[in-house]
């Protein structure tokens, strides 16, 4: 008697293996490019005799013109400024009204954005937790609108913290669709702590919603964390920015324009001159316009980035038996250590 195949199971497994395998050809495919969206501003001061259900409603409306500049260049995320919908000229009594009112609102009008939009949204915002307290929160939501992540500011200032915000010990790294985030927020910059734990854990870009820029602290953080850096900032007048792992500026806003755009590929690694020229002229050589390597100039390390569909970069460096940036370091001290080579 011949078996019964059961053909709703069979045609469920068969789409379920086609579904793995495409996973697997993404995965493995390079040039990872990611489209990156800053925008920095701040809600100006809201018409208050209406109530503060009319500033929640005024907030979003704010934020919806804002991110209708970016859609053109359909950003896979978009990066908003820390506490972004508190409005200018409300005092700390207003505040509180409006975060009776607000409650949830504002995060669902982002979530209703990204999943409008089919992008990542990654904004600051005061939260409050089950237990009453607040946090300081970066709050990422996917492209369907659910949350794909939430960091708690690490080291908010003494001013926040005597203003009822409670710090958190947690330092997540949040997966989405194209690598993965870390985060700090504003007053975070200045302590090596939190950079030393995204320095072993290398996350694709660090996002930083802020009040203030924090200048050169900028470029140590993507240099020394070999990540890209996107800051929105709160005021119009500091420049909201785009970094890449060497740490330099790759979009940047202006006087004249409060949102910025860049094209970043993610499938990329650093890698030290040292030992490298000759394997770096024969990488370039093969593969041509496949490969950019990108040198800043009196840094030492260049960037190395697979423009090749299917090639990814880790694959063009083991072929070429490239050493990099981390390795190298890590020889360094290894050999310092051996006999003979310290007094």
């Amino acid at each position: 008697m011949k078996e019964r195949i059961d053909q709703p199971g069979w045609i469920s497994r068969m789409l379920s293996c086609i579904f793995l395998l495409t996973c697997i050809s993404v995965s493995a495919n390079a040039a990872n490019y990611v489209t990156v969206a800053v925008i920095g501003n701040r809600v100006p001061v809201p018409d208050k005799t209406q109530g503060m259900q009319k500033v929640v409603e005024q907030v979003k409306g704010f934020w919806h013109k804002k991110i209708l500049q970016v859609l053109p260049d359909k950003p896979d995320l978009i990066v908003l400024p820390e506490y972004c919908d508190f409005p200018k000229g409300i005092s700390r009594q207003e505040r509180e009204e409006y975060l009776n009112v607000r409650k949830n609102q504002i995060q669902e009008f982002f979530a209703s954005e990204s999943k409008a939009n089919r992008c990542y949204i990654a904004f600051g915002m005061r939260r409050e937790m089950e237990d009453g307290n607040w946090r300081n929160s970066c709050i990422i939501v996917d492209r369907e609108g659910n949350i794909a992540g939430i960091y708690d500011k690490k080291f908010p200032t003494v001013g926040d913290m005597e203003g009822g915000v409670k710090t958190s010990d947690k330092t997540p790294i949040i997966q989405c669709d194209f690598g993965t985030i870390g985060c700090a927020i504003c007053f975070d910059l200045n302590f090596d702590e939190l950079r030393r734990v995204y320095e072993q854990k290398k996350p694709d870009i660090i996002v930083f919603p802020s009040m203030y820029h924090g200048g050169l602290v900028q470029n140590t953080w993507a240099y020394s964390c070999r990540s890209f850096f996107a800051g929105a900032m709160a005021f119009r007048e500091i420049p909201s920015e785009i970094l890449n792992p060497q740490g330099e500026i790759v979009a940047s806003t202006t006087n004249y324009f409060d949102y910025t755009v860049a094209r970043i590929n993610l499938d990329c690694r650093l890698a030290h001159l040292d030992g490298n020229w000759e394997k770096l002229t024969s990488l370039k050589a093969k593969y041509g316009s496949a490969v950019k390597i990108t040198d800043p100039g009196r840094l030492g390390s260049v960037l190395i980035s697979s423009e090749d569909k299917n090639i990814p970069v880790e694959q063009m460096i083991k072929e070429f038996e490239i050493e990099l940036l981390d390795d190298y370091f890590d020889r360094s001290r290894r050999y310092r250590l051996e006999p003979g080579n310290m007094e």
